[in-house]
């Protein structure tokens, strides 16, 4: 039987909304991309030229729900408005993917949840990394009781590309509720997922600009010739060595966007306005004993997640770069290692395998394994992790719900 052709618009027409999701779709035969939403209507237009049939264009999600037929929408706007287009995209019959985060706060999230017991529709949060082929195996590892009683676990991100978050919107706290939240809510829900799902208990945090901060500036600026203030507009960006890992530079129309917004993508990474961190570190322990620890460092040249899980019959060492595997048996010295195929799409295959879910969550109706209460318990440990950052303490997670 032919499967139903699931139509889809999209919320936020930036590099993830269609560099992702809706190129992604593009190659679905039984899902298409109908409709893009977006209040600045020069990059929306500049998005809908990469469709093989432009959609339909709309500034509001009411306009683009009262004119189109859509069996769902997958919402990429930034962050702070990930709550208000979801609600309002429920409230008007639609089923929603969100991207990570689902909200920047619990109070978010929760009423995300509230609308969707209102409307009866499905909500699924984009945690892509539950698709990643190399965590998927690792997750069979753990289910199958290979490492025993995990009392341990610990994650160590390294990216080059985090860099950037301080040139974009991500940079501003207001707009993201912190990178423990915006970047830190991935990884968070990747313990979540390994573990069972056992309930947060504390949560702390340290982190910081130590970097990309004006005292660091790569180069010598001269009297009189100030840096930035966008890397296209610069007039060290021959010499500047962060200028052509600049994923934003050179796209001549984000000039015009930005005389819609005045939102730019480039801002010059050291001397932008942030109020987020470079590097950090967060540990959380669960009720059932377990300690978490998460390190994100966006100073580098490499571009890894590497897990350490450790039980009481052996540890596992991973590298999603590499996709391979090590398990360590407690009481041997031998060695297993897993090497993981090569798999196509970005983040390592997982892009694909989320939109192919979600497509097949529409379809059936069920198989929903990334739901709204899961992207609560990550925004839970994330924002615990701000205010820990910010407020130099401990927080019990049971705070942000009895508020």
């Amino acid at each position: 039987m032919k499967k139903k052709n699931v139509k889809i618009g999209i919320i936020g027409t930036g590099s993830r909304g269609i560099g992702c999701f809706g190129m992604n779709l593009e190659k679905i035969e039984d899902a298409e991309v109908v409709a893009l939403c977006d209040p600045n209507p020069v990059r929306m237009n500049i998005a809908a030229k990469r469709f093989a049939k432009k959609p339909n264009l709309y500034k509001t999600i009411d306009e683009m729900a009262g004119n189109e037929t859509l069996d769902a929408v997958i919402v990429t706007s930034p962050d702070y408005c990930h709550a208000e287009n979801a609600i309002s995209a429920m409230q008007n019959g639609l089923n929603v993917l969100i991207d990570k985060p689902l909200a920047t706060t619990v109070k978010g999230c929760q009423d995300i949840l509230s609308a969707s017991k209102k409307s009866g529709k499905t909500i699924m949060i984009g945690f892509n990394l539950r698709h990643e082929p190399t965590l998927k195996r690792l997750k069979e590892i753990i289910d199958d009781g290979v490492l025993g009683k995990i009392f341990l676990i610990e994650n160590r991100e390294f990216y080059d590309g985090g860099k950037t978050y301080m040139s974009r919107w991500n940079r501003k706290y207001e707009f993201t509720g912190g990178l423990w939240v915006h970047k830190g809510s991935h990884d968070f829900d990747v313990f979540n997922w390994l573990l069972g799902f056992p309930k947060p208990v504390k949560v702390s945090a340290i982190a910081g600009v130590n970097i990309l901060n004006s005292e660091n500036i790569p180069f010598k600026v001269e009297e009189g010739r100030p840096a930035g203030p966008t890397c296209s507009k610069c007039s060290y960006k021959k010499i500047c060595k962060d200028y052509n890992e600049n994923l934003f530079a050179g796209e001549e129309w984000e000039d015009e966007a930005a005389k819609e917004d005045g939102y730019h993508k480039d801002l010059c990474m050291y001397l932008s306005d942030k109020d987020t961190h470079d590097n950090g570190m967060a540990i959380v322990e669960y009720e059932n004993g377990i300690r978490a620890s998460h390190m994100e460092c966006f100073i580098t040249s490499v571009s890894d997640r590497r897990y350490t899980v450790v039980g009481d019959l052996g540890q596992a060492e991973v590298s999603l770069h590499e996709k391979r595997i090590i398990v360590r048996p407690r009481w041997s010295k031998e060695v297993i290692t897993y090497q993981i195929p090569e798999t196509d799409g970005g983040h390592g295959g997982a892009d694909p395998g989320l939109i192919e879910s979600f497509i097949e969550v529409i379809q059936s109706g069920k198989g929903n394994i990334s739901t709204a209460e899961h992207g609560m318990l990550s925004t839970a440990i994330g924002q615990a992790a701000e205010i820990s950052v910010r407020e130099g303490r401990m927080v019990f997670v049971d705070e942000l719900f009895n508020n």
